[in-house]
């Protein structure tokens, strides 16, 4: 699939928007699968291997979502419309649509779920694991203590560079979504457990004798920068060793951060400036996570409940 339009998009995603790598993967991931959906049950909307972009209309985008509904969830169902409309706006506003036909679709309705959190204790359990006095040991440590302290998604932690980090204002500078930048503090013991893996991160460094140092905060045994799914997998085993008996995400340690944070009297406000999210209305799917632990108290203490 080199579709021009496609190739065109992306560029403009690319350096226009200033979308992530990991969104646009996403983008081109879905108009990859409207393609294949094109090309098997409107063949007429593609000629020359190229996509007739006036050709395609809402019944033709309403097919291709009844097919994937099939076997997709409601909210990969929305996420696909969502391209496609960003898509089709795309080429509308370069004049080369007159009107964008993924506009009239509605959406369809997402269940709401409550994010997933550890409450006190069980937080306090998994950061209390015992780790080896080493360069991982004291890595694994140090992140975790981070996503908690912070609030951090985990691909904003990955892409922390030294000069990212103020130890000594105990702040870090971080490259949200839509590459927004945003100062968030960061929690005494956090820094602490930081400045402990700092030390050993230097001396890797040192003993790998490598001639392209990196500025990464968060490395490999190999001096490479961290990625999301080995953050992901280390998680996942300090849960286990946790003895916990729960499956979480980092992004669950985000949420953690943020429940606990609107528990112990804090502004929604605040807490939408602390993770980053562009609306409130992203912010306040952790109300609903407050009344329902406030019903469970009721429930279990009042007498009439």
């Amino acid at each position: 699939m080199n579709d021009p339009s496609f190739e065109v998009f992306r560029e403009a995603l690319l350096h226009e928007k200033q979308a992530s790598p990991h969104t646009v993967k996403n983008y081109l991931h879905d108009l990859k699968e409207f393609w294949g959906y094109l090309h098997q049950f409107s063949p007429e909307c593609i000629n020359n291997k190229k996509l007739e972009l006036n050709k395609v209309n809402p019944l033709i985008l309403r097919g291709f979502l009844s097919f994937i509904f099939q076997g997709k969830s409601p909210a990969t169902v929305a996420r696909k419309l969502s391209t496609l409309r960003t898509f089709f706006h795309f080429w509308v506003k370069r004049g080369v649509l007159s009107q964008n036909p993924a506009k009239a679709i509605s959406s369809p309705k997402i269940p709401k779920k409550l994010p997933r959190f550890l409450n006190v204790d069980e937080i306090f359990a998994l950061l209390d694991i015992a780790v080896t006095d080493d360069f991982q040991g004291r890595r694994d440590c140090a992140i975790l203590e981070l996503l908690y302290s912070s609030g951090l998604r985990v691909s904003e932690l990955v892409g922390l560079d030294e000069t990212c980090v103020d130890l000594e204002n105990r702040l870090v500078k971080v490259l949200g979504k839509g590459r927004k930048e945003r100062i968030v503090p960061v929690g005494k013991k956090a820094i602490e457990k930081l400045k402990i893996y700092l030390e050993k991160r230097d001396k890797v460094l040192a003993q790998l004798k490598t001639t392209n140092k990196t500025s990464s905060v968060f490395l490999n045994r190999r001096g490479e920068r961290l990625n999301v799914r080995s953050v992901q997998r280390l998680v996942r085993q300090a849960l286990v060793r946790s003895g916990l008996g729960k499956e979480i995400s980092p992004h669950g340690l985000r949420h953690t951060f943020a429940t606990h944070l609107l528990n112990a009297g804090a502004d929604l406000r605040s807490i939408q400036e602390l993770l980053g999210h562009a609306n409130l209305s992203t912010t306040q799917k952790y109300t609903h996570v407050n009344v329902e632990q406030l019903m469970k108290v009721y429930d279990s203490a009042h007498p009439k409940a």
